[in-house]
């Protein structure tokens, strides 16, 4: 149904519902209000005239007086129409009555000796008129023995006439009124839902080759600004990621496009004439070699696909750092020594994490350093534990500073701060990018800095508390 989907029609009903509750309940109790207070005012009027009659017969103390009684009620009751006085004497004779007075027996026969404030009324109908009435027994002068019986009755048609008329022009009041809440109410809730159709707007527009455009956070009101900050960041992070596709795509065709090209021209070549068994030895090794490039450019880039995909860890198992350092120090200890390079170790320090994947980011880096390090120079890699509940891997290598427009872009993809060196075998600019994903697949990060001759990578870790360590060189 539309108006379940419609959160505009929706915020309407309910705003209407709430208006016709309060209208409701403000003219049901404006409405008993009313009629109470008349009911009020009638009941002390009927009461005043009770006491007026009472202090006459009080005052009546001879036959006379008696006889002058009615005299005296009819000019002391001028000009209250709708306003009926009966006295019945002790014998049920009728002393005294205004003209068309008609009460009924049951209040005659309720009436006792109790204070005029304390009486409360009867109401009946005779014809198409209404009545209340009250009654009670008062003693003359005459006899204290004799009480009379006086009943006095005020004809409320006409305010209940007036009920009736102030009731209907309620209804019609609450009909305008819900009616005027329900359009005002769908102005305000309309104009109050403008910032999610301007995210709408923004989103339509939204394409592959247009996704700077942002909502104004200056104009958003604070129940949408959560909304708003959070459509923005999807923009960010989408141009973001279509931006690193896009460099990723053109690095990729050409970093293939070499050893592609090189398999080509070398296969060309040999086909171009007949040649001996060892020339063509000798082109199938030189393929190999580009083949094996392409195999380890694919293989990481399979791997980076995954991390773009959320990489999961297979396994966390404890891990001694220093010691995956030290069994790596030992695997590339024939090219150090080669090079005349030294390697110190030291510090403590455990993580938990997946073995290989890390064995492999500590590995990138350890053969990253040994290829930028001089001959004679030294590599440190120093493990410490820190107190926010970290374990930070550090390793330094002395040589030639990297220039600070290449430290934020060394962990792109295919990127490398020697141009030169891209087809030197060294590898395809792929190792940083993973090293840096799978860092932060544990819940870690890296980062690198360059000065004074020494370059340092610095990873942190989840801390798993391990036993401590001892310290060894190389």
């Amino acid at each position: 149904m539309i108006w379940q989907r419609s959160i505009t029609i929706r915020l309407t009903l309910l705003f209407a519902l709430a208006s016709t509750t309060v209208l409701m309940s403000v003219g049901t109790i404006i409405g008993l209000v009313v009629e109470k207070h008349f009911e009020e005012m009638d009941l002390v009027e009927q009461r005043g005239k009770l006491k007026l009659v009472q202090h006459a017969l009080i005052k009546t103390t001879t036959q006379t007086e008696l006889t002058q009684l009615p005299q005296q009620l009819t000019d002391a009751l001028i000009g209250h129409p709708g306003l009926s006085v009966i006295v019945v004497g002790p014998d049920h004779e009728t002393i005294y009555a205004t003209a068309g007075a008609s009460f009924p027996h049951a209040l005659l026969d309720s009436a006792s000796d109790e204070s005029a404030d304390q009486v409360e009324p009867m109401l009946w109908k005779q014809g198409h008129h209404e009545y209340s009435g009250i009654a009670m027994t008062v003693a003359t002068g005459i006899n204290n023995k004799l009480h009379y019986t006086v009943a006095i009755a005020l004809d409320i048609q006409h305010r209940r006439q007036f009920m009736q008329l102030f009731k209907e022009t309620l209804w019609v009041l609450f009909t305008l009124g819900i009616m005027l809440s329900a359009i005002l109410g769908w102005v305000a809730v309309h104009q109050g839902l403008s910032p999610v159709r301007r995210i709408a707007l923004v989103a339509q527009g939204i394409s592959a080759s247009q996704l700077d455009d942002r909502l104004s956070l200056d104009t958003v009101p604070s129940e949408v600004l959560d909304l708003a900050e959070s459509f923005n960041g999807m923009l960010s992070r989408l141009e973001a990621s279509f931006a690193r596709l896009t460099n990723f795509s053109s690095d990729l065709a050409h970093e293939l496009r070499a050893p592609v090209s090189n398999l080509m021209t070398q296969s060309q070549v040999a086909l171009s004439k007949t040649r001996t068994a060892d020339e063509y030895r000798d082109v199938l090794a030189s393929n190999l070699e580009e083949f094996d490039r392409l195999a380890r450019m694919i293989s990481d880039m399979l791997f980076l696909a995954k991390t773009d995909h959320g990489l999961m860890v297979p396994q966390r198992d404890r891990i001694d750092l220093v010691n995956e350092i030290q069994q790596l120090i030992e695997f590339y200890e024939p090219l150090t020594e080669e090079s005349g390079l030294s390697i110190a170790i030291s510090g403590h320090g455990s993580t938990l994490g997946d073995h290989l994947m890390i064995r492999r980011a500590l590995s990138n880096l350890l053969s990253n350093a040994l290829r930028h390090t001089p001959r004679g120079g030294k590599i440190e890699a120093q493990v410490r534990e820190n107190a926010n509940g970290e374990v930070s891997v550090c390793i330094e290598n002395s040589g030639t500073d990297i220039a600070p427009e290449h430290i934020t872009h060394l962990f792109d993809r295919f990127y490398r701060v020697d141009p030169a060196r891209q087809h030197s075998g060294e590898g395809v600019g792929l190792g940083l990018a993973i090293t840096q994903s799978i860092i932060e697949a544990h819940q870690g990060s890296i980062a690198v800095t360059s000065s004074n001759g020494l370059t340092r990578f610095e990873i942190t870790l989840p801390n798993a508390r391990p036993e401590r360590a001892g310290t060894s060189s190389v």
